[in-house]
Parts: structure tokens; C-alpha cells; sequence
């Protein structure tokens, strides 16, 4: 449903725009709000309220008596934020959501099919300067006919 990279800046009020493509689907399917929280690998997840629902009810069927399950979920569902797009296709990030994914100003925003993912603009051009060599590779491990 969300594809693509976007580059933008929070604006004064620390506002991250949502690109304009993500708000028309989310106009498009009645989407007012969405879901974010810590991602992995320092980025910011957000779902959309359906999204949000399928990924609760598969984390939270981990066992609460396995400590690595009770360390994630504490961690995956403390970050979590509901959040409103405003008029402008704006959402407020809280601070701690900011200072756990080192965004300051410049954020790279990706469409990851179910979800977005929001960057700080460094550290997305690490990871994809990173993982970019072996993407065929991995493509082949992973991808079957």
C-alpha cells in the first residue's frame, strides 16, 4: 500500500509532513491516524489503526514466560504512539520517539508495503549504503519462484 522514499524536514513545531502520495491513500481509505512506535534498526514504524491490530495480535501471543518476548514487547509496545494527520498531512512525533530514531531535522520517509518507516536522513543513508551491495543476494536467499 505505501511504496516509495521521500525526503523532508521537520518543520518548526517538529511536524513531520507525511508525502503527499501516502496522504492520498490514507485519505482514500479513510485513514486518520496512525500508529508509531520504535522500529528496528533505529527508525520509526508507523501502521496504520488495521496494520496496528494484526501486528498487536502477533506479538502479543508471545510467551510472557520467555524473557527475549517480555523485553521486546515492553520495549515494541511502551514506544507506541497514537497519532492524528492534521489538516497539512502533518503528525506530532513525541520527543522520545525522536531521540530513540536521532532525528533532528532532515527525515527520510519509505513506504514499506504495510508500513511507513521514518529516518533520520543519516542514518538511512548509512543502512542503504550499507545493504545495497548485497540486495541481489539477499534477493536470492530469500525469494523463492
Amino acid at each position: 500500500m505505501f511504496y516509495g522514499e521521500y525526503t523532508h524536514s521537520l518543520d518548526a513545531k517538529g511536524r513531520i509532513i507525511i508525502p503527499s502520495r501516502f496522504r492520498e491513500i490514507a485519505r482514500s481509505r479513510d485513514i486518520g491516524k496512525f500508529f508509531v512506535t520504535r522500529g528496528l534498526d533505529r527508525c520509526l514504524f508507523l501502521f496504520t489503526e488495521d496494520e496496528w491490530k494484526g501486528q498487536e495480535a502477533k506479538f502479543k501471543d508471545l510467551s510472557f514466560t520467555k524473557r527475549e518476548s517480555r523485553s521486546f514487547n515492553r520495549i515494541f509496545f511502551s514506544g507506541t504512539a497514537e497519532v492524528e494527520l492534521d489538516v497539512q498531512g502533518r503528525v506530532v512525533v513525541p520527543k522520545y520517539l525522536k531521540e530513540y530514531a536521532l532525528i533532528k531535522k532532515d527525515v527520510v520517509i519509505i513506504g514499506v508495503s504495510n508500513r511507513i518507516e521514518v529516518w533520520a536522513q543519516e542514518l538511512w543513508r548509512e543502512f542503504y549504503n550499507a545493504e545495497q551491495g548485497s540486495f541481489e543476494e539477499t534477493a536470492e536467499r530469500l525469494v523463492t519462484e
